[in-house]
């Protein structure tokens, strides 16, 4: 805990066998009471290998329910536990767990209610082997982006991300798409709600293990990036009728 808030771990995974246990390891465990691993149907042993370095919460799909999909379990199953912060780390590691207490502590210490890890502030994404069509893309979609939001992140598409309760209890992250275009949805709704979105630097991996997409899935992904921050556009001047950015009903 922070400040008495209680704090979860949310490990989104699909074939995460090779890398989860060195994430896992990397986990500050001094100031994390939680860490869920929800499985979307992995055809490796990412299941046997959680319950082996002794993760207690483990969530398995019946059925391959994509990225969007996982997440959503994933912060189900964080609010059931009674989460005051949450943190979505890929159990590929493609992201550094060391950066969890930083984020944490902007949240805890009541500074921002979300926290994002950027790969493009500082130099990190280049070096740290992000391809070259990946990078350009990034850049001219979150231009896009910022300025039909009027926002000014240095990216909206890192997988790294820590939500305040209050958030995933507002926003309506479960009419949400299943797919990839998931994560920028609920940025989008998060600046909806108005709230804001602080970033700290972040190093990023890749390699073989760590998760990503092709170029085709990745023109999908793109088109739909731009579709959620026009939608945003017009809902935001009065013309637009949006499901997603309605606040969640309660039950």
């Amino acid at each position: 805990m922070i400040n008495n808030k209680k704090i979860a771990v949310v490990l989104p995974a699909y074939n995460a066998e090779k890398t989860l246990k060195t994430t896992y390891d990397e986990i500050p465990f001094d100031i994390v009471d939680e860490v869920i691993l929800v499985d979307d149907l992995s055809s490796d042993k990412t299941v046997e290998t959680a319950a082996a370095i002794g993760i207690s919460h483990i969530v398995k799909h019946q059925k391959n329910r994509g990225y969007g999909g996982n997440q959503k379990s994933c912060y189900d199953k964080a609010l059931e536990l009674g989460a005051d912060i949450t943190v979505m780390l890929h159990p590929d590691y493609q992201y550094t767990p060391k950066l969890i207490r930083s984020m944490c502590y902007l949240i805890a210490d009541g500074v921002y209610p979300a926290v994002i890890g950027s790969r493009i502030l500082g130099k990190g994404a280049l070096r740290g082997g992000m391809p070259l069509y990946k990078y350009v893309s990034n850049r001219f979609l979150t231009l896009s982006q910022n300025l039909l939001m009027n926002q000014k992140l240095s990216e909206y598409h890192t997988g790294y991300r820590a939500f305040s309760r209050e958030i995933l209890e507002k926003i309506d992250y479960e009419s949400n798409s299943d797919d990839f275009v998931f994560d920028n949805q609920m940025i989008a709704q998060i600046f909806y709600a108005g709230y804001e979105i602080a970033e700290i630097t972040c190093p990023t991996k890749y390699f073989d293990e760590a998760s990503s997409i092709n170029l085709k899935r990745s023109i999908k992904y793109g088109l739909g990036v731009l579709g959620v921050s026009i939608s945003y556009f017009f809902n935001k001047i009065g013309i637009g009728r949006n499901k997603i950015f309605k606040p969640k009903t309660k039950n």
